[in-house]
């Protein structure tokens, strides 16, 4: 075989290992959305312009715990010091009162960690800014 055969069968044979990783992730991340709408969207908008009960949950990722503007947290929340890590983020969706006790949210458990991982992946898609400065 010639370079070029060569080098044009291990393209070939990557495609299919890249796009199978692309199509996974995408599958994840669409059933994050689906268990999101079920789970949390009833008191969470992902859009500042939607309305909700809880801050918007877009450009979760990294942020400060307590830090959306304009929303009236809890003292415990605000005065916590978390970033909404992915580690956080699945603390809380497990156990909210356990995680940090007195916040104003009411909860009940995700406690299925493949249901978390869906979630954090939509999560995770939705967050498209650096939230680095913010979390200081």
């Amino acid at each position: 075989m010639t370079r070029f055969a060569l080098a044009a069968a291990a393209c070939l044979c990557a495609l299919p290992v890249t796009a199978s990783e692309i199509t996974f992730e995408q599958v994840k991340i669409d059933a994050g959305k689906t268990l999101f709408e079920a789970e949390c969207r009833r008191c969470h908008a992902v859009e500042p312009t939607d309305a909700s009960y809880g801050p918007p949950l877009e450009n979760i990722v990294g942020r400060g715990a307590g830090t959306y503007e304009n929303y009236d947290y809890s003292i415990a929340l605000e005065a916590s010091g978390i970033v909404w890590t992915p580690a956080a983020l699945r603390a809380w969706m497990e156990d909210n009162d356990g995680f940090m006790p007195g916040t104003k949210m009411r909860h009940v458990g995700i406690e299925d960690r493949t249901v978390q991982d869906f979630i954090l992946s939509y999560l995770v898609s939705i967050t498209t800014q650096d939230n680095s400065a913010i979390s200081k």
